[in-house]
């Protein structure tokens, strides 16, 4: 069985804040617009930029978009509550794993 080849576009997505405006959108199957907004409405932070055309995500920023944009569209969600429940949902993960793992 031969591997699969990846995309050398997916391997630059990959990398940690590497990640623009179009890959966020592209990842959770929105327009651009909706990833403008939620950054103006403090959904998201980009980790460097200044301007929309050289903001950078990190990779989780990615993941938390998938999730926030599956809560507005399976509960029609505002963004600040979507926003909300995906930080509850990380914080309880995080608190699972702690539980988890062993002691020190």
């Amino acid at each position: 069985m031969s591997p699969t080849p990846i995309s050398v576009h997916l391997v630059e997505v990959l990398e940690d804040e590497a990640l623009t405006v179009q890959d966020i959108a592209h990842g959770v199957r929105m327009e651009p617009e909706w990833v403008i907004t939620h950054v103006e409405a403090g959904v998201f932070q980009p980790c460097a930029g200044q301007v929309t055309a050289e903001w950078r995500f990190a990779s989780t920023t990615l993941r938390r978009a998938r999730r926030i944009a599956q809560l507005e569209h399976s509960f029609d969600a505002d963004p600040q509550l979507a926003a909300l429940a995906a930080d509850l949902m990380e914080e309880v993960a995080d608190l699972r794993q702690r539980l988890r793992a062993p002691a020190p």
